[in-house]
């Protein structure tokens, strides 16, 4: 269900974030589904369980899940297809933005790319 590229630049706790959100936004995940547990998720992947704890963390903090103590995770009612998708363009538009500036393109740059769709202009213009 999860899957995650141990080659990617993005940190880890990133992808299983982005990867939950999507499979809510896909409609695999719906609202009140229990998450796998950490330790059971950090096995299947293959990876360290405070890896798994902090992108559960980070979800529950952005009110994408909510945790028990004891009961587990689930997926709450915010994230919506329609919210998820936002959040996938936000996490998207974030990880282009970092790129272009790893490239050191000029903040101005992107601030006219961003003016102009929203002006209704095209990303060709």
């Amino acid at each position: 269900m999860i899957q995650i590229d141990l080659t990617s630049r993005v940190p880890i706790y990133e992808q299983i974030c982005t990867n939950i959100i999507r499979l809510a936004s896909a409609g695999v995940l719906k609202p009140g589904d229990k998450l796998s547990p950490v330790r059971s998720l950090a096995s299947e992947l293959g990876i360290n369980p405070n890896t798994v704890a902090k992108a559960y963390r980070l979800l529950e903090s952005e009110g994408y899940i909510i945790s028990n103590v004891g009961r587990g995770s689930y997926v709450s009612d915010k994230l919506t297809k329609d919210c998820a998708e936002k959040a996938m363009a936000i996490d998207d538009f974030k990880q282009s933005t970092q790129r272009a500036n790893l490239l050191s393109v000029d903040k101005s740059v992107l601030i006219k790319i961003v003016d102009d769709i929203y002006n209704g202009g095209g990303i060709d213009d």
